[in-house]
């Protein structure tokens, strides 16, 4: 599959600069572009290998200067990080899909499978299961009992959605990733802990992507539910309750303890624990190794443990980083200080 540069700006709305008529095949990093690649240049630090790529095409933003010649076309558009990735997506929808049910596949008579669905070897779709249009189900894949997937999704090998789940359509759920299991519920007895059955569901709205590993545990009553257009990273916990507002990005590692809502657009780093029962603001954003032990207001940046404020968390680290030297002065200076004070009284 061949595109010119030309066809390429004007499905990004953008404009040519060199050979309008420079064909790509394929995508590359700019530092390790080759003929007949597309690359692109978004952060400045990349910058030298524009003038010695050998792609034959780079996307660049449209206010970007070179100081060099540049041998490739470029393609000058609003945010090339942006453009890339519709291109990419335009790219991968073009690549066709499976079709059909394995016949080492176990899918009940009494589940409900759309058009165009590929269920692979193993998986299971179990009673009352409810299977969207284009859906693919890849190998040693569960859908529980009276579980939903909606439309053109994918489900990669060994993904496990408990009974009762729901998930809406174009989600992508990665190799692993368990929706459903038990939440964390255990009342303490003078014999040990009784378990409180969770009798709730995980729902996941349109255009969730999960990643591998990833666990959503179903709620004690009612749901845990992931609102569109959340992108959550490898080996992540959401615990029973939990509800991630639209369009929130968490990356690996990540916990977020029972009952916390968490707004939207916000922005989680690495390794980031949210105690349960908080409410998190819209566009908070929340450094890697957090602790979060407290709500958070729309807007913020926070870092540490317990979490402050970016700035402050900042100053206090590098005052942190100069403590033996601090404490060296302040040894020092209290010794001078009782010297004088001696010194004074002998007067």
């Amino acid at each position: 599959m061949e595109f010119t540069a030309k066809q390429i700006a004007e499905f990004l709305g953008g404009t040519v600069d060199g050979n309008e008529n420079a064909a790509v095949h394929t995508f590359a990093k700019i530092e390790e572009g080759v003929p007949g690649a597309l690359s692109f240049l978004s952060n400045v630090k990349y910058t030298q290998y524009l003038y010695s790529t050998q792609s034959s095409v780079v996307l660049v933003n449209k206010d970007f200067k070179a100081e060099q010649p540049v041998s490739a076309t470029l393609v000058r558009v609003d945010n090339a990080y942006e453009s890339l990735a519709k291109l990419m997506s335009l790219y991968a929808s073009m690549k066709p899909g499976r079709t059909g049910i394995s016949s080492l596949a176990s899918v009940s008579e009494k589940a409900k499978i759309g058009k165009n669905v590929y269920i692979g070897p193993f998986s299971v779709v179990e009673d009352g299961a409810v299977i969207g249009d284009n859906t693919q189900i890849y190998p040693h894949v569960i859908v529980g009992e009276g579980a939903s997937v909606g439309s053109d999704c994918i489900l990669y090998p060994h993904v496990t959605i408990y009974y009762a789940c729901k998930v809406g359509n174009r989600c992508i759920l990665h190799a692993g990733c368990v929706i459903g299991a038990d939440g964390f519920g255990f009342a303490p007895t003078p014999n040990g802990y009784n378990k409180i059955p969770q009798i709730g569901i995980v729902e996941l709205e349109d255009d969730v992507e999960i990643g591998a590993n990833t666990c959503i545990d179903r709620s004690t009553m009612g749901r845990t539910i992931v609102h569109k257009g959340v992108k959550l990273d490898n080996l992540i916990q959401i615990a029973h309750n939990v509800e991630i507002g639209e369009n929130t990005v968490m990356s690996a590692q990540t916990g977020v303890a029972g009952s916390s809502k968490v707004g939207s657009w916000c922005m989680v780093g690495g390794q980031a624990g949210i105690s349960g029962h908080l409410n998190i603001g819209n566009k908070v954003n929340v450094g890697a190794q957090t602790g979060i032990i407290s709500n958070i207001p729309d807007g913020e940046g926070v870092m540490g443990y317990p979490s402050i404020g970016y700035r402050n968390f900042l100053r206090s680290s590098l005052i942190f980083r100069d403590l033996p030297e601090i404490s060296k002065t302040v040894s020092q200076l209290k010794k001078e200080i009782e010297e004088l004070k001696a010194q004074l009284a002998s007067k």
